[in-house]
């Protein structure tokens, strides 16, 4: 009878603090592009480039070059009229973060991106893109 409590104190244990891990999870993965969007709505193309993987940097190479980028392709990120975090999605790559961004003519976008841990730090691998269609065209 012991044991069995025991073992049942542990996994309740266990499922208690799973969500807060969970939570933690999700907290710092936000915290990261809500910092990169602030750093981009302040045209601080250096912070906002710091926020990326090394894979991502290297792939651009500087923050000039990043910035540029952004702000052609993505151009509702970088001066979005609004934007509000939705759920994280589990891939075989990585927890990808949607978040939504209207942009300033009205058009609603979702973006997903893709997050890696590196050294306890979450950062940006990479951003897909997609309109929300029918809402705002």
């Amino acid at each position: 009878m012991r044991h069995v409590l025991i073992v049942f104190a542990l996994t309740l244990a266990f499922l208690v603090t799973d969500p807060v891990r969970a939570d933690d999870r999700a907290a710092g993965i936000q915290a990261t592009i809500k910092a990169q969007i602030e750093d981009f709505q302040r045209s601080d193309i250096t912070a906002a480039f710091q926020h990326a993987t090394p894979s991502i940097q290297g792939k651009f190479g500087s923050p000039e070059t990043f910035g540029r980028m952004v702000r052609q392709a993505y151009p509702m990120v970088w001066r979005p009229a609004r934007w509000e975090m939705r759920q994280i999605v589990e891939t075989d790559y990585g927890p990808v973060q949607v978040v939504l961004f209207e942009d300033q003519s009205g058009r609603l976008h979702e973006a997903g991106y893709l997050m890696e841990q590196i050294e306890g730090v979450w950062r940006i691998d990479g951003v897909r893109l997609r309109a929300v269609p029918g809402v705002g065209t």
